[in-house]
């Protein structure tokens, strides 16, 4: 499949009230492309993502997914989807991975996993528990599968939140700082989880601020500055001479990644 674009956005923006947040971004993402979202707080990744995924509805701008645009209208001056049951598919196609877990609390690990594709996807019960086993699995926390996520640590729940957003079989996958809520040493288990998926070609847009995931999983990076695209490229080069004055002011912060 490589060549199909996965993910389309052109001419994205966002206000809350006079605040502009996002001034006109478009991206591209192909089949099996990582893209590293890098800037400092503030900049509007992290809106960028609630905007692809319609938690958020942009001002103005188009979003495609696997061929597909999202149909806005415009009433008395605001945008909204023309369509809840467009938006239920979409979201269905976009994984997301949110900062804080976001799991159910009453529900055990493996029925967190199953609860999207039996609810949403009308798919037998008995298909998905064998499905979510395998990525449970796969993520390395089957032997939790039924404990409450209170019983694990972050690394173990942001785990089961990847587990449960690969259920909805996603034509991309969104991460929204996946890691910055977890302990230092419970950051590697989770990285090794999203590298394995880059490797299998799973298309991703991560938010991070781990620069060496940007720098040896990403095929791209793109660094925003106050909600525009300051610049992007291939990591050898962002990361190497070809960075702008501002993305090196930026990684500076973070030292040297390897």
């Amino acid at each position: 499949m490589a060549g199909v674009t996965r993910l389309s956005v052109r001419n994205i923006r966002k206000s809350f009230g006079d605040h502009e947040v996002l001034r006109g971004i478009s991206l591209d993402a192909q089949d099996g492309d990582v893209i590293s979202l890098l800037g400092a707080s503030g900049s509007g990744k992290s809106t960028f993502l609630r905007c692809i995924n319609l938690l958020e509805t942009a001002t103005d701008g188009q979003i495609i997914v696997d061929g597909e645009e999202i149909r806005m209208v415009d009433k008395g001056g605001t945008r909204y989807p023309a369509s809840q049951s467009q938006v239920d598919h979409i979201r269905s196609e976009l994984g997301m991975v949110f900062q804080s877990f976001n799991l159910w609390s009453h529900m055990t690990i493996l029925q967190n996993v199953i609860e999207g594709p039996v609810h949403v996807l009308k798919r037998p019960r008995a298909e998905c528990m064998e499905e979510a086993e395998a990525l449970l699995e796969k993520v390395g926390i089957y032997d939790k599968r039924h404990a409450y996520p209170a019983h694990l640590s972050g690394g173990q729940q942001q785990r089961a939140a990847i587990a449960r957003a690969l259920a909805m079989k996603p034509k991309v996958m969104l991460f929204d700082e996946p890691t910055s809520a977890l302990d230092p040493e419970l950051v590697g288990e989770v990285l090794r989880v999203m590298r394995a998926l880059a490797e299998e070609g799973m298309t991703m847009l991560v938010v991070t601020h781990e620069m060496s995931f940007a720098r040896n999983v990403s095929n791209r990076v793109v660094f925003m500055r106050e909600g525009l695209i300051e610049s992007s490229g291939a990591p050898d080069a962002m990361f190497g001479t070809g960075a702008s004055p501002a993305f090196r002011q930026f990684i500076g912060h973070f030292g040297n990644p390897q």
